[in-house]
């Protein structure tokens, strides 16, 4: 049994008496530990889908299968306890809280549940060093270049071990040399950390670190 299974999936907006599909019935299998890439360019469905996967955004049909249970047919209170415990998002920007050092944005995740804060507040050191921050444990964003607050942003998507790994155009706005630099710790973290990693990009470059490569367009999903 695939980790996530996707049936059907449609997401339709109304538009003035219009009907807009962003996702016009996808299905789609992934397996756990897969690290997969979807591009497409803006428009094209994408974050729309990873947020419907993410259980941020309700599907308008269509399931979101994970180990064998539709997301969208869960309470809100289990719906919230998947978000944040089986998935670590890394958004397009670091979007770390400019008032918090380092330790205390990986720590963000952890504010609803005091068993998780405990654990976690053992794992930061850790998870800096993963990322080759360990000397920046106190530091706030504004002292911290663009890509050493990106790696803030990996590390707090890994820090309640999730199962998966959901990454919205990660790189979009680094150098060259930094985007090959977090594809290697992408790589290094999904190897040592064994979670299922999607990624979305508009950049087919990027996409090719994956081992599996999707396309989106126009709502629809293909194998490349």
């Amino acid at each position: 049994m695939p980790q996530i299974e996707i049936v059907t999936l449609t997401k339709a907006y109304m538009i003035g008496k219009d009907t807009i599909k962003a996702l016009d019935s996808i299905s789609l299998k992934i397996n756990k530990g897969e690290f997969l890439s979807i591009v497409g360019h803006s428009g094209s469905g994408k974050t729309t889908f990873l947020s419907i996967i993410g259980g941020i955004l309700m599907p308008t049909s269509g399931k979101v299968v994970f180990d064998g249970t539709d997301i969208y047919s869960l309470n809100q209170e289990k719906l919230s306890e998947y978000r944040s415990k089986k998935v670590g998002f890394i958004f397009q920007f670091a979007s770390l809280l400019p008032v918090l050092t380092a330790k205390e944005n990986l720590l963000l995740p952890s504010v609803f549940s005091q068993k998780n804060m405990g654990n976690n507040e053992k794992k930061v050191s850790e998870y800096l060093d993963m990322v080759g921050l360990g000397d920046k444990l106190d530091a706030y964003p504004s002292q911290l270049s663009g890509g050493q607050q990106r790696r803030v942003a990996i590390a707090r998507a890994f820090i309640n071990d999730p199962e998966v790994i959901l990454a919205d155009e990660p790189t979009g706005d680094l150098d060259e040399e930094t985007e090959t630099e977090i594809m290697g710790l992408f790589k290094k973290m999904h190897e040592e950390k064994g979670a299922t990693f999607l990624l979305v990009t508009h950049s087919s470059d990027l996409a090719r670190h994956a081992r599996r490569h999707l396309r989106m367009h126009n709502g629809k999903l293909l194998e490349i």
